[in-house]
């Protein structure tokens, strides 16, 4: 019985006290376990809540709120280094006893400014606790700052004299990557116990707390890659959105502009409480996918030759042949009046009338007048800035068959290839040249599909090859017909046509009043080859106004930019 005894002292001792003191210790560690349980638990809710945050503002709020409510703590700042690490600053500071809340999410700004990290002699600022801890690494955790040596407190005292606080307990612990690098410092205030009195921090708390600070660290340099990653990105599509836009001199900020106004239209989309797009909502995701496919639409223009991108007269290629033709009605014009003068030294030699050296004369005369009319004639048909009726394409066929000597060989005025580019009805590519450049739209598609697009983003390569897609399917590349074509499709369509029509800065054509401008959008929404709905809130909610005053030159704006009304 006696060895049992000493074996099972908890069961078997005689002694009250001896019963209650390995009671108490039992219930103290069970209490212990519990908390510690509890505390790991609430640690673990907390990492899943800061991992599925995606706003940074919110997640550094978050940090300090969840480390003050783990803690029991008054009070509560989070510094991030600067991106040259010699500076701490200030990004959230809450103190709930005074109602002080700045940075994060509070809408309010932090006016404190930043911590330095090195000294004038360039020796670390050891003075400050912050500065200290973000270039040691160790943990501080002072019971009474004033009371504490080592530390120049002088602020925090001034702070509380100011607002009538007393500042006392304070836990400073760096905040460490994933490469245990020190990227900010999180600092607690003023630990309370149940009944509201300020009590040192705990040591066993200080181990969970900085967890939660590795943590916190891991969530901001993760949101801080995917930023990167994110503006690099940003920063390439406006690269290659620039290197397009080089090709073409009389092109410059297209792809800005649409881009631009493509999203103006879907914000205004996202603010409809009535009419057809009440129930049409453009989440975030949504919104990004969109912005990038309009500065990604005309991607495929790399693979277009730049005479076809920059194709400002009919004859153009590397030069503009047009001087070529000109050249050669000099030559023309040279060679008949070569042949009236032989035609006057024959009459004179044969000893014939001066009636008929007149006649010769003024034939000549006509004759010339008519060749610098038809040189006249194909220069204006060279601009491509009208559009070539039946009886201006006769003329070209007329004059391309007539013939003129050189060497004793005939060639025609017009090559069978002048007179087709000549011919061109509207604009000044052909037929060949149309469809080089309409490939764009197929090449923007295939390009763009090369690349590994995360999920959220898997329909720009759709959305920016889509943009020249009609409702009635007469659009290219892929001939989509009326619900086949989303709504970013349609959406850039309207802008991109839109900024074409009003654009100033094109060759093949005149500057286009606004009211010219809203009566072509009007044309292409009965013919079923735009949305019919996005023109019309983009026309009634102003927005051709608003891009009118920010774009257009003032000779444009024929309507008047605060009632709408055409001007008289």
């Amino acid at each position: 019985m006696a060895d049992e005894q000493q074996q099972n002292p908890i069961q078997f001792s005689e002694n009250p006290q001896v019963h209650r003191l390995i009671k108490g210790i039992v219930e103290d560690l069970k209490d212990f376990t519990e908390s510690q349980a509890a505390h790991l638990n609430e640690l673990a809710q907390i990492g899943r809540a800061l991992s599925a945050q995606r706003d940074p503002d919110v997640i550094l709020e978050m940090i300090v709120q969840q480390a003050r409510r783990f803690t029991h703590a008054d009070g509560g700042t989070v510094y991030l280094m600067t991106d040259d690490e010699k500076e701490l600053a200030f990004h959230v500071v809450q103190t709930e006893s005074l109602n002080i809340a700045m940075g994060g999410m509070s809408g309010n700004p932090v006016t404190i400014p930043n911590v330095q990290l090195c000294c004038t002699d360039g020796s670390s600022n050891h003075a400050n606790v912050s500065a200290y801890v973000a270039t040691t690494g160790e943990v501080v955790n002072i019971p009474d700052v004033y009371e504490a040596e080592g530390f120049n407190f002088e602020g925090t005292k001034k702070f509380d004299a100011a607002l009538n606080y007393r500042s006392m307990s304070m836990l400073v612990m760096p905040l460490r990557d994933h490469e245990d690098e020190i990227i900010g410092v999180l600092q607690l205030i003023n630990a309370r116990d149940k009944s509201g009195k300020t009590i040192p921090f705990s040591t066993e708390l200080v181990d969970m707390t900085l967890a939660l600070a590795s943590q916190a660290a891991v969530v901001i340099t993760q949101h801080r890659l995917i930023s990167d990653l994110k503006n690099l990105f940003e920063s390439f599509i406006k690269a290659i959105a620039a290197a397009i836009e080089e090709k073409s001199k009389y092109t410059g900020g297209h792809i800005q502009r649409v881009a631009e106004l493509t999203m103006r239209i879907a914000e205004q989309i996202n603010g409809q409480t009535e009419g057809p797009f009440a129930d049409v909502q453009f989440n975030a995701d949504e919104m990004d996918e969109l912005r990038i496919a309009a500065w990604m639409h005309d991607t495929g223009k790399i693979t277009t030759p730049e005479y076809v991108v920059d194709k400002c007269n009919k004859l153009e290629t590397i030069f503009d042949r047009i001087d070529l033709v000109g050249t050669r009605w000099q030559a023309i014009k040279l060679h008949r009046e070569l042949e009236a003068e032989k035609e006057k030294v024959r009459i004179l030699t044969e000893g014939k009338s001066d009636e008929r050296l007149k006649e010769i004369e003024e034939s000549c005369k006509a004759d010339l007048e008519q060749l610098d009319d038809d040189l006249k004639f194909l220069r204006s048909s060279n601009t491509g800035g009208e559009f070539m009726a039946d009886d201006k394409i006769e003329r070209l066929q007329n004059l391309a068959k007539q013939t003129y000597g050189s060497n004793g060989d005939q060639h025609r005025f017009l090559s069978d290839e002048e007179l087709y580019n000549l011919s061109i009805r509207k604009g000044t590519l052909n037929n060949e040249e149309r469809q080089k450049m309409n490939d764009h739209a197929t090449m923007t598609i295939k390009i763009l599909n090369q690349l590994p697009w995360p999920k959220k983003l898997r329909n720009v390569p759709q959305i920016a090859g889509a943009h020249h897609e009609k409702l009635d399917g007469t659009g290219y590349p892929s001939g989509l017909k009326g619900d086949e074509i989303g709504l970013g499709a349609r959406i850039m369509a309207v802008a991109d046509i839109f900024e074409a029509l009003s654009a100033s800065d094109r060759p093949y054509k005149k500057p286009m009043p606004l009211s010219q401008t809203i009566k072509i959008l009007g044309f292409m929404v009965k013919d079923q080859h735009i949305d019919g709905r996005i023109v019309d809130m983009f026309v009634n909610d102003g927005l051709h106004l608003e891009y009118a005053k920010e774009n257009l030159k003032p000779e444009q704006i024929d309507i008047d930019l605060e009632s709408g009304e055409k001007k008289d």
